[in-house]
């Protein structure tokens, strides 16, 4: 019995990490997939790095075509986008 005893404050260590630490960056690492997987020609994004663009093509496989300035495009890796400023609307059929 006092051995169970000695391992409750380490239980209730491994607890409070997995509510404080664990779970909110596991919630938080969905949240990302599922906005990098619903990006749309046309949203606004910011990546990591700081660049502001506008998404003109997304590819089947990992990456993103942004236009950074007029005339200006580059190739983005999808998981580099850290936020979607400005949404489109879907088409309507």
């Amino acid at each position: 019995m006092q051995g169970l005893e000695s391992f409750i404050p380490l239980i209730l260590i491994f607890a409070i990490m997995w509510f404080f630490l664990i779970r909110p960056q596991q919630k938080k690492l969905k949240e990302h997939q599922a906005m990098v997987a619903g990006l749309r020609r046309g949203d606004q994004v910011v990546t990591q790095g700081g660049v502001i663009g506008k998404v003109v093509k997304v590819r089947d496989d990992n990456e993103v075509e942004v236009e950074i300035a007029q005339g200006v495009v580059v190739r983005v890796v999808r998981s580099t986008i850290s936020a979607v400023t400005s949404k489109t609307e879907p088409a309507k059929a």
